[in-house]
């Protein structure tokens, strides 16, 4: 994350430079208010909608932004940012609590839980911390401070951004500070969880005794990456916490809402072009800038249900709403819209060994296998060929495991979520291409033995590679 001050003064010069070349003083404005909390506190909250135990969470600053832009349905966790704390424990006056209040108020009306996020980039300058950290009466201070803070507004929880303790004696104590707080909090109900940076050695300062305290931890994977957070770097942030013990279900993965290196929001980026939602590099203000369009943005998200506990976003006022909106890509990717496409021809599909492809069990949860399986007509092997790319049975969509794109990625059904994972092109050779990954959909080992699961591989045209779709 990055301080107030020095976040409102970069962001003021890309908008001035942003309307000087484009001519685009819209571009600056914040999320289309169109969607008000009025229409989004009618609608289901994400919590129901979205899989069970996976958030989304969004950060809302206290200096940008309108608390009736946002689209609560579609988060189930937002933290307001920021306060900052002061070396003997106590805190500085929190900007703009009349807008801290307004949005608990909102999202507890749209099941969505608030949290105080505290730190910040804050120009570098963490020695409040490190000092309130290394005196165990100014930790006192500081989770009494806190939970006070908490009861006040009515919050949810805390999320600490102490950007950030270094390995040492400065992690010893940001360790002892989290266990404390995190007692304090959890034993009143509450939930803390901490912002995190991407990888390196910075991150030992995090030690894995503090995965204990926390209910999940928030991976800044954005600001590095060529180009800007990219897919695969970003993964790889994600896997290094998991690596060092981070279970699954504490692994938020961020993405940004913002480009690199001009510091451009989504929003300012969208309003130049359209199209530029569905890109991640475009030129503006004279150099490349990088970001994160709704394809990446959809594909993390993803990786995110398959192998982590949820997507963190900084920061909401940079988004758009309406259909190339950056929240909405994550809530339909990771399931929440439930409404799968229409249309198409349905029938069998038939591929080595005239076997049919099945889905196993007849069982239409999330993540259930694809196989080869003796043609039987049942529910389970019909399925539907959409003009739209879809292959659908049991109202699911045939689907890439985490969006992968490496050989041997198996398929399996998921709710149908826009993404390229699950996307397939009949070839005039009989094959099934996914664009996104460029491989095709592969019967494993060459062979037609019932239970045979499918996967993805190298296109060759071979003969488990070839299928028989409904006519």
């Amino acid at each position: 994350m990055r301080s107030f001050a020095t976040l409102k003064s970069r962001w003021a010069v890309a908008a001035l430079a942003l309307a000087t070349t484009a001519g685009v003083t819209a571009a600056f404005a914040p999320a289309d208010a169109s969607t008000s909390s009025q229409d989004t506190a009618a609608a289901p909250a994400a919590v129901t909608a979205l899989p069970a135990g996976f958030r989304s969470v969004g950060y809302l600053p206290s200096w940008s932004g309108s608390v009736t832009s946002i689209q609560y349905s579609k988060l189930t966790h937002i933290n307001y940012a920021f306060a900052l704390p002061n070396s003997n424990g106590t805190l500085q006056a929190i900007e703009n609590t009349s807008k801290l209040s307004q949005l608990v108020s909102l999202g507890h009306n749209s099941g969505v839980k608030v949290s105080l996020a505290i730190g910040g980039w804050n120009d570098g300058n963490d020695s409040a911390f490190e000092a309130l950290a290394a005196n165990s009466g100014a930790r006192t201070t500081f989770v009494n401070t806190v939970m006070g803070v908490v009861n006040q507004y009515n919050l949810d929880g805390i999320d600490i951004d102490w950007e950030y303790p270094d390995p040492g004696a400065s992690g010893n104590n940001y360790a002892a500070l989290m266990q404390q707080l995190g007692n304090a909090l959890h034993g009143a109900g509450k939930i803390l969880t901490a912002a995190v940076v991407s990888e390196g050695d910075t991150a030992n300062g995090v030690q894995p005794a503090v995965f204990n305290s926390v209910d999940w931890l928030n991976i800044m994977a954005y600001d590095g990456g060529s180009p800007h957070a990219n897919y695969d770097w970003s993964i790889a942030a994600a896997n290094f916490w998991k690596n060092r013990g981070l279970p699954k279900a504490k692994t938020v993965l961020g993405v940004p809402f913002y480009s690199r290196p001009g510091y451009l929001t989504y929003a300012q980026i969208v309003a130049l072009n359209p199209n530029n939602a569905n890109v991640d590099c475009v030129q503006a203000n004279g150099a490349q800038q990088c970001y994160n369009g709704i394809p990446t943005i959809k594909r993390k998200t993803q990786w995110a249900v398959a192998n982590g506990g949820g997507i963190m976003n900084w920061e909401l006022s940079q988004d758009t709403t309406g259909s190339t909106s950056l929240v909405s890509a994550i809530f339909d990717a990771a399931g929440g819209t439930g409404t799968p496409p229409t249309g198409g021809k349905t029938g069998a599909i038939k591929g080595i060994g005239g076997k049919c492809v099945d889905v196993a069990g007849a069982n239409s949860a999330n993540g259930t296998a694809i196989q080869l399986w003796t043609c039987n007509s049942s529910s389970a092997q019909t399925w539907t060929v959409g003009t739209d790319g879809t292959i659908r049975a049991l109202g699911k969509c045939m689907d890439i495991s985490a969006a992968g794109t490496a050989n041997g990625t198996v398929v399996q059904l998921y709710d149908c979520n826009g993404t390229g994972a699950q996307s397939w092109q009949p070839q005039s050779n009989g094959t099934l291409r996914n664009p996104s990954s460029g491989r095709c959909l592969d019967a494993t080992g060459q062979s037609s033995a019932d239970g045979t699961r499918l996967q993805i591989w190298d296109c060759a045209g071979s003969a488990n590679q070839v299928w028989s779709l409904p006519a």
